[in-house]
């Protein structure tokens, strides 16, 4: 009988795979040292101390235990309220990841193929052109026919040449612009169909697969997964992903009931201080309070707000290969072609890219501690996370800043954790 009982223990661990879920530990049973952790609780201090951010939140998980899970400085400068670690985050583009996972579950389920040419769903993106003068005094412009059409794998990879509204190219800002498509926050009495179908109209950046463009390609994925599915991209995420993940604090509308833990927004003067943000970087578009405005226009790649612990499942979710607490979201395999490198040969100056992720490959492994196989991204916010499966582990460094100064906090974020690492 005990053996009946180890054999179906190691069957059932088979089957469902490397599956932990995420519960308190301490940093000693995570594999890490407690003391070389106090690094890391200095150097928060110490930026905040020195004005590089008005606070910042850390959530490390190692093996499935907690192994570090704090916020340190203010939410308000002003009052010396403190920054709470279940705060919750305008994550920006961590989205993408999201919308990522949600196309490839419809891969999974046979709705769609990686190949398939983005027409087949939104009839606009036939025929496409491709930019090659741009004149800024009147945003007149030439176009040459597109050599091919864009894929749903180009989407996922950023080589469609879609350019990014607002945020990117000053061609692409004025196109767009000219046309009415923004950058997917703070937008009302649209739809992210009407806005996606007037996209395809407009001339990519590029020919399709020639280069990589950081651009709207995700907006267009949760445009897909709208199309395809049926139903609102809110309604898959939560009905789908968040439910069965135990997600409970990731909205594109955040409710009013939990406004009260929505982080205040900080941006920097010109002379480098600190202070409460109003429109920020996207201008009249969006107020810092956007996710408290009921909207329906879902942005795939910019507009969710969450929490260190709901992204902390997440992506232990997919550092499990696809599965978290019995509930199986992608396959192993499906993972593993998100989480390599897809964009071989394509100019990109980071190196490598997946479906959906930056990738640590031996060619970009260079000036960072992560090892090779490890993903990750972030948001314009200030919000970065990384997952290191040779590690078992899933780390994440959240402020909430629209600055561009002291931003080697994150690569020495990463330092801290790594150096900190006991077995």
């Amino acid at each position: 009988m005990k053996k009946l009982l180890i054999l179906l223990l190691v069957c059932s661990v088979s089957i469902t795979g490397f599956s932990q879920t995420i519960m308190n530990s301490t940093p000693e049973a995570a594999g890490f040292s407690s003391e070389r952790l106090k690094r890391l609780d200095n150097a928060m201090n110490e930026w905040v101390d020195k004005g590089y951010m008005n606070g910042g939140a850390a959530l490390i998980i190692r093996d499935g235990k907690i192994a570090y899970y704090k916020a340190n400085g203010y939410n308000d400068l002003d009052t010396k309220a403190p920054l709470q670690k279940d705060g919750i985050f305008r994550i920006a583009s961590q989205t993408k990841a999201i919308t990522s996972v949600a196309i490839m579950m419809l891969f999974d389920e046979g709705k769609l193929l990686l190949t398939d040419p983005v027409s087949m769903y939104i009839p606009s993106f036939k025929k496409q052109s491709v930019l090659v003068n741009f004149n800024p005094a009147d945003t007149s412009y030439t176009t040459v026919p597109a050599k091919r059409e864009v894929t749903i794998k180009d989407l996922l990879t950023h080589t469609s040449g879609l350019g990014y509204a607002q945020i990117g190219s000053k061609e692409a800002n004025a196109i767009y612009a000219k046309n009415n498509i923004t950058a997917g926050l703070g937008v009302k009495d649209r739809t992210l169909l009407q806005a996606m179908t007037r996209l395809g109209e407009m001339p990519l950046m590029h020919q399709p697969g020639e280069k990589f463009t950081y651009g709207l390609n995700t907006d267009v994925l949760g445009c897909l997964v709208e199309v395809i599915s049926g139903v609102s991209l809110d309604e898959f995420f939560r009905i789908r992903i968040f439910e069965p993940l135990g997600m409970k604090d990731t909205y594109f509308n955040l409710p009013q009931s939990k406004a009260n833990r929505l982080v205040n927004l900080y941006t920097e003067t010109p002379q480098g201080k600190l202070v409460k943000a109003n429109a920020g970087m996207l201008n009249s578009v969006a107020t810092s309070n956007y996710p408290l405005v009921p909207h329906t226009y879902y942005s795939g790649g910019a507009g969710l707000s969450s929490t260190l612990y709901d992204y902390g499942i997440f992506l232990q979710m997919l550092l499990n290969n696809g599965v978290y607490n019995g509930k199986r979201l992608l396959g192993r395999n499906t993972v593993r072609m998100m989480t390599t490198n897809q964009i071989e040969g394509v100019p990109y100056a980071s190196g490598t890219f997946g479906l959906g992720f930056g990738v640590v490959t031996d060619q970009n492994a260079g000036s960072a501690p992560a090892q090779v196989g490890t993903f990750n991204w972030g948001g314009a916010f200030a919000t970065s996370y990384w997952v290191d499966p040779k590690e078992k582990m899933v780390y994440l460094f959240f402020r909430q800043l629209q600055a561009r100064s002291h931003n080697e906090v994150v690569e020495k974020f990463r330092a801290l954790t790594y150096q900190a690492i006991n077995d």
